[in-house]
């Protein structure tokens, strides 16, 4: 009973004196052995110590040779095998629990002798972590991480008319090439990455075990989150990060910013993905014996590896604003909110998490107002140089293939304009319809309407009435093509493509009264004067050359027009024939007698109804034509 009573102090003492008498025993081994054993039969708490301070060859080691082995392997000698790595190993572990034992004053020998050889020890070992980590890091290969690249052809008409600068980066190049806008490489499903060699890491924890129980945690810390720190920084740079401070981003042109945004995007996801998530594995392991710690050096090297990438991120959300940027910031906004719940679930850090949501709030909010400047400048676009030949506008292919692309991002902009208010009063849908479009729909709608009245403000830019709708179906019908052979169809629907198509329909009857309407007057009886067999040759003389004149006009003029749909280029040229075919087939058959009876009758009848015919397919071709003379002679 006396036994149990005894406080810490006086079993310090016990051992203290214990150890004393042990050591101070110049006798056989076997009768120090004796000793030992009647002393622990006296008390249960001495019975470890002929373990601590005397062992034999199938034991652990005795302090001395614990001692000897850790002395005799200063840092500047190198392990000869791995078994000498852990007998190194095994002596740490002998003081470590001569010391856990011992708990003596800070006067006793022994435990000053222990406390020094684990300096000597956590010296070296401090090195050999160090080393072992510099030396078995694996070089990323970041060629081997990608899978198929997706690639989005954005193609656009080269600017023939005057155009404001917001819309000609876009611009067809000179060789007529097609641009691309490329949404980034995708990790391959199977893809992952070792960071350091296998082989090494568990001698890495046995290291840190024993840093961590010598209370060397600091040590430990700072050469684990020193070196890998170094080491992503190192994998950013094979990624073609640069670091950067926000006002160097802003001074990087447009070119070579757009290539630092598509590398930024792989980083991104490479880090997110593979690296941090790989950097948390070999933390976890390596420090499974005291996850704060693992918390903590996982936390500095994640913060490390994600700040000049946030940095760089930033510096583009709160840069100049221009529509060519918009996509872009859509891929890096896309590119963080894709990774963010891994990086949430890995990194314990608040401050480094809030920091992230930041920079992901302020790529949202640079997407919206990018969109939204877009927007503005579509509808304020007041280019005043008509397009030769009625041709489609720049601006109409800017827009629409931008449109296009934009519906690529729907999720993301749906979630990023849920919110916003804007004014619908220009379109023309009911409430029920637009309540029930998402978000970008709306947006889109608004954009292509606010489109529309641009080109038919820039259609009354044409003297010729012709021309305007010649100028205004090929714009039209640009637009529903891009609309129905895209999404774009599903988020405006079928209604609204019957719509323009019927437009386009009725810019095609204007544009028949507009243009043939004086040709076809020449062909009407009234006027003529009696029948066909009395009317006043000289009536009928001077309606034959007025069309003559009329038609050689029309095609002189309208050859050089363009429409380069080819369906609605034969369907114009259909719709010609049928109307002044037949008219002047029926007109010529009626009077062509009384001209041919006299004298210069092919002056007046220079044309059959084939010979017209043949020359309509010269229409809106875009090369202009003069008729010298009938392809076909009238008999």
């Amino acid at each position: 009973m006396a036994t149990t009573s005894i406080n810490t102090g006086g079993e310090d003492r016990v051992l203290a004196t214990a150890q004393q008498i042990v050591k101070s025993l110049n006798t056989p081994k076997e009768v120090r052995e004796d000793m030992l054993l009647i002393f622990s039969s006296f008390d249960n708490r001495l019975s470890n110590i002929g373990e601590l301070i005397n062992g034999d060859s199938s034991g652990p080691h005795s302090f001395e040779s614990a001692e000897k082995i850790i002395l005799r392997h200063d840092s500047n000698s190198n392990w000869d095998s791995p078994e000498e790595f852990n007998e190194f190993i095994g002596a740490v572990d002998d003081i470590l629990r001569l010391i856990d034992n011992l708990s003596v004053g800070s006067d006793n020998e022994v435990m000053d002798r222990a406390e020094t050889a684990i300096q000597a020890a956590m010296s070296r070992l401090e090195d050999d972590f160090r080393h072992l980590l510099i030396s078995n890091t694996i070089p990323l290969d970041a060629d081997g991480l990608y899978g198929s690249m997706r690639r989005v052809s954005l193609s656009f008409a080269a600017n023939d008319g005057e155009i404001d600068g917001e819309f000609e980066s876009f611009g067809e190049v000179s060789d007529g090439s097609v641009r691309f806008h490329e949404r980034g490489a995708s990790l391959g499903e199977e893809a992952s990455v070792d960071l350091i060699e296998p082989a090494a890491v568990d001698d890495l924890k046995q290291i840190a075990d024993r840093m961590i129980r010598s209370g060397y945690e600091k040590e430990c810390f700072q050469v684990y989150s020193n070196i890998r720190r170094g080491a992503l920084d190192e994998c950013l740079a094979i990624l073609g990060v640069e670091k950067l401070s926000m006002e160097e981003v802003q001074k990087v042109e447009w070119s070579s910013l757009d290539e630092k945004m598509k590398k930024w995007i792989q980083a991104v996801k490479i880090a997110g993905k593979l690296l941090l998530s790989g950097e948390k594995k070999l933390c976890d392991h390596i420090f499974s014996e005291a996850e704060t710690l693992g918390d903590d050096c996982f936390n500095e090297t994640a913060k490390g590896c994600v700040k000049p990438l946030l940095i760089f991120a930033e510096a583009v959300a709160i840069g100049k604003r221009s529509s060519e940027k918009l996509f872009r910031i859509l891929d890096m906004y896309d590119a963080l909110a894709d990774v963010l719940p891994n990086l949430e679930a890995m990194i314990t850090s608040e401050l480094v998490c809030s920091e992230v949501w930041g920079v992901l709030n302020a790529l949202g909010e640079a997407a919206k107002g990018t969109f939204a400047e877009f927007e503005n400048a579509v509808q304020s676009e007041t280019s005043k140089k008509p397009m030769q030949g009625g041709e489609i506008h720049p601006l109409t292919r800017y827009v629409m293939n931008y449109v296009k692309l934009l519906v690529d991002y729907s999720d993301t902009l749906n979630k990023l304009l849920e919110h916003d208010e804007i004014d619908t009063g220009s379109l023309q849908i009911d409430a029920d319809s637009l309540e029930s479009m998402s978000p970008i729909a709306r947006r889109l709608l608004l954009l292509i309407t606010c489109l529309e009245s641009n080109i038919e403000e820039k259609s009354r830019l044409y003297d010729d009435s012709a021309m305007q709708y010649i100028f205004l179906m090929n714009n039209i019908l640009y637009i529903v093509q891009k609309v129905k052979d895209s999404e774009l169809g599903k988020l405006l629907g079928d209604n609204w493509v019957r719509k323009r198509r019927g437009q386009v329909r009725q810019y095609a009857t204007s544009y028949l009264r507009a243009s043939w309407s004086k040709a076809l007057a020449c062909l009407k009886d009234e006027g003529i004067g009696g029948g066909s067999t009395n009317a006043s040759k000289v009536t009928l003389k001077e309606r034959f050359r007025s069309f003559n004149l009329c038609f050689e006009e029309i095609y002189r003029v309208q050859t050089a027009w363009k429409v380069p749909d080819p369906q609605l280029r034969e369907e114009l040229r259909i719709s010609i024939s049928e109307k002044v075919i037949p008219a002047y087939r029926s007109f010529m058959g009626r009077f062509r007698s009384q001209l041919e009876s006299g004298r210069h009758a092919g002056k007046y009848i220079k044309y059959t109804p084939e010979d017209l015919e043949s020359y309509l397919l010269d229409l809106f071709e875009g090369s202009p034509g003069v008729l010298h003379h009938p392809r076909r002679k009238s008999s």
